[in-house]
């Protein structure tokens, strides 16, 4: 392991730059208009290394890297200058593991080695007005004409969409059988004729996200990823891995507590016991939440991804809340004011967190009947075929 550390950190030396302690970081592209220059640049700077997607096998742009050497790679990496990789993420972590375990070789081939230098980036089109935390509930249809699809519905918080190469679509080509037996699974081209993307305004500021119209946009059975029918099978696995690249791989730095010691000094609150406190209970939990990073992380690298990333979402989702929301309140009425808007954008957008890669209250029902092996929910919509569903 130390032969493959020394080796790793030459090749990142020889490729970025070293991180700078006044670095700017942003926080899953928060309050960033430019979402994907410097991204590239670093994906192209490791093009060929292998450390972009260390666990992928090597044809794909990968180092075939075990679980401990990937987390030799992140290691070494936290002394660079490594951007918000938030237009690459829905790619890199989720696409990716997903088409290596459903897709075909030639899909393969085709898709991830563009995904690893950056070339092309990815959304989801999971989300529908009227299918979020119900996913299985999604009524977009797919009709299969000969070798192509017709792709018809609406899909909404389509992060990345307005830039995208490809998205990740799940859509219904079966309604007489149960919902989840009838979701088909597809990489589907987003300037194809049909695909309408319209950028939604946030209220911090930002407009990542988008609604999708889909109006007979065509996708070829060769863009089908798995079977048809197994659907919900690829939505699953993508989603494992979702839950932690949410909290877990947008940008470093901007949640460090050590910025927020500094502020309180700074304001001169540093010894107020509920500031202190505070203080403390951020640091606990920034902690905690490491290494239940680190564990969810090596068991999805592993090709096991599991309920780790729930917790893992919960977590984050709470600091980011706690984080800015202290920060604010150590800076007082001038928050309002602060020329680099930083911390408001963060504020702004911690409430996005419990909702997006899935709901806080999806996410403790996970935990709730996988970990902790409580009854499941009632659930007295899963056998009925999809047509005879209340809409």
């Amino acid at each position: 392991m130390d032969e493959f550390r020394a080796w790793a950190r030459a090749e990142l030396t020889a490729r970025l730059r070293p991180r700078r302690d006044d670095s700017r970081a942003t926080v899953l592209g928060a309050g960033s208009d430019d979402l994907l220059s410097a991204g590239r640049a670093y994906l192209e700077a490791l093009a060929g290394s292998g450390l972009a997607v260390p666990s992928w096998p090597k044809e794909y742009g990968g180092l075939a890297a075990s679980p401990a050497e990937v987390g030799v790679v992140r290691a070494e990496l936290a002394a660079f200058d490594v951007p918000d990789l938030y237009a690459y993420l829905v790619g890199l972590e989720l696409v990716g593991p997903t088409v290596l375990a459903h897709g075909t070789p030639e899909q393969c081939a085709r898709w991830l080695p563009k995904i690893a230098t950056g070339e092309e980036v990815w959304c989801q089109l999971f989300s529908e007005p009227g299918a979020g935390s119900d996913l299985a509930g999604l009524s977009t249809r797919a009709l299969q004409q000969g070798d192509m699809w017709s792709v018809r519905g609406q899909k909404v918080w389509t992060s990345r969409g307005a830039y995208a190469k490809w998205g990740l679509l799940l859509a219904r080509h079966d309604t007489s059988v149960r919902k989840h037996a009838g979701i088909t699974a597809f990489g589907l081209d987003m300037q194809a004729t049909g695909v309408d993307v319209r950028p939604l305004r946030q209220m911090n500021g930002d407009a990542h996200f988008s609604e999708v119209f889909l109006d007979d946009a065509l996708a070829p059975d060769t863009d089908r990823i798995g079977a048809t029918g197994e659907g919900w099978r690829v939505a699953l696995t993508c989603l494992s891995y979702e839950r932690g690249a949410v909290t877990a791989g947008g940008g470093s730095g901007m949640l460090d507590v050590d910025n927020l010691i500094v502020l309180a000094r700074a304001r001169g609150r540093a010894n107020e016991p509920v500031v202190r406190d505070a203080l403390a209970r951020l640091f606990i939990e920034s902690r905690v939440m490491s290494f239940t990073a680190r564990r969810a992380r090596d068991t999805a690298r592993a090709g096991r991804p599991g309920p780790e990333g729930s917790g893992l979402k919960l977590r984050g989702s709470k600091m980011f809340r706690d984080y800015s929301a202290l920060a604010l309140a150590l800076l007082g009425p001038a928050g309002a004011c602060d020329p680099d808007r930083d911390l408001q954008t963060l504020f702004l957008t911690a409430p996005s967190l419990s909702i997006r890669g899935g709901t806080d209250e999806i996410q403790r029902n996970i935990v709730g009947e996988r970990v902790l092996g409580l009854p499941e929910e009632p659930r007295v919509d899963r056998e009925p075929p999809f047509e005879q569903l209340p809409r």
